[in-house]
């Protein structure tokens, strides 16, 4: 398991289980495969192909029409997605609720009570910055007199809602770009391989034909997990065999995409460690090979964050931001924690789009962030 750092905020004084078995988990990788991601000699044009589990031919000018998504990736019955976003957020919820309860029946709003919400807030991984604004926020006009727990909630909402606000940006496609290309990366565990399955499947139900890359060679269950939602979704998925150069699969698939004329490229990579620097120098290499072919790809740098991490995903922020340069987030597994306020920590630091969030495995539980939404149900209010 990978050691979360200590935090960085100043201290305050005063599909995967279900399809395999088991849980990804956030590992160090054995020495044999750290040496297998030595940078290598960037892959010759006449590389051998990589298997692609169906190739799409080549297009004719122009691209023809995607066909249209498979059955099952429309118009499934489902909850309404604030219900699942506030079911995948109630232990979180739970955590903030009961304490806003504790803290504000029959109480006095004075500066011990200001500081217990600045602990309470802080504990559940907001960050010290946006405590603080929400305890000033809260303070003014109200200091000295009785404030309702549902009162209190309703300030939260509004201070955190303006702090996602500006980061809540869909992931949009440039149609002029064939393929748009999306690179995936983060650190083993995230859920990865998964969202990208779930952004397929997204992709595919607007019309856009999509290909998979199966980057992540260091791992065959990462490979055989691609090639099941490329089924489900019917987009081809280029892959290689376990431990094969994955800039060498990449530039395949880079060629693949172009000849076939596809709208969106996602391209899957083995979950780094952002600790362990020669494996974020291959990623680097990759980036390479991407840009050779295309120099203005990759079009979106994906980094998802696994919620139940906490504090150590403003660590994989800051680190894969350098290597990788990335563009947008999405974070998974906020049914899994109750510490799904990182979100909050992490837009309030860096800035960058949020555009997805992920509540849970069925392909459903992947949608587009909103600010709102999230702001009110990670407090429990409701819609």
């Amino acid at each position: 398991m990978v050691d979360e750092p200590k935090s960085s905020e100043p201290k305050k004084t005063g599909f995967f289980k279900r399809l395999f078995g088991r849980d990804e988990t956030v590992e160090s990788l054995p020495p044999a495969i750290a040496e297998a991601a030595t940078v290598q000699p960037a892959p010759p044009v006449d590389a051998t192909p990589a298997e692609a589990v169906p190739l799409v031919p080549a297009a004719a000018e122009p691209p023809p029409t995607p066909a249209a998504p498979p059955a099952g990736l429309q118009n499934e019955p489902k909850k309404k997605w604030w219900q699942r976003l506030r079911d995948g957020l109630s232990r979180t919820s739970s955590k903030l609720g009961r304490g806003v309860t504790d803290l504000f029946t029959k109480r006095k709003l004075d500066g011990s009570t200001l500081e217990e919400l600045e602990d309470l807030l802080i504990q559940a991984d907001l960050g010290v910055d946006t405590a603080a604004k929400i305890t000033e926020a809260l303070a003014k006009g109200r200091f000295g007199k009785d404030v309702a727990p549902d009162e209190v909630r309703a300030v939260l909402s509004a201070e955190i809602e303006k702090v996602l606000e500006p980061v809540a940006r869909p992931l949009v496609v440039d149609g002029a770009k064939r393929p748009f290309v999306v690179l995936v990366v983060g650190v083993n565990g995230s859920g990865k391989t998964t969202t990208i399955g779930k952004l397929a499947a997204k992709f595919r139900a607007e019309g856009k034909s999509v290909m998979l890359a199966a980057g992540d060679t260091f791992r065959a269950a990462a490979i055989e997990q691609l090639k099941i939602w490329g089924e489900r979704t019917g987009s081809p998925v280029v892959a290689r065999d376990q431990g094969s150069d994955a800039a060498g699969l990449v530039f395949d698939a880079m060629k693949a995409a172009q000849d076939a004329g596809t709208d969106v490229l996602i391209l899957d990579t083995a979950g780094r460690l952002q600790n362990k620097t020669e494996l974020m120098a291959e990623l680097e290499k990759v980036l390479r090979v991407i840009r050779k072919i295309d120099a203005s790809a990759p079009h979106s740098v994906l980094l998802v964050l696994d919620a139940t991490t906490g504090q150590n995903a403003l660590t994989q922020v800051e680190v894969f931001g350098r290597s990788a340069g990335v563009t947008g987030l999405a974070m998974t597994k906020l049914d899994g924690t109750a510490r799904g306020g990182i979100l909050v920590a992490v837009a309030a630091r860096f800035g960058l789009p949020v555009h997805f969030i992920g509540v849970g495995e069925g392909v459903d539980d992947l949608e587009p962030f909103a600010a709102k939404d999230f702001a009110r149900a990670i407090v429990g209010l409701d819609d």
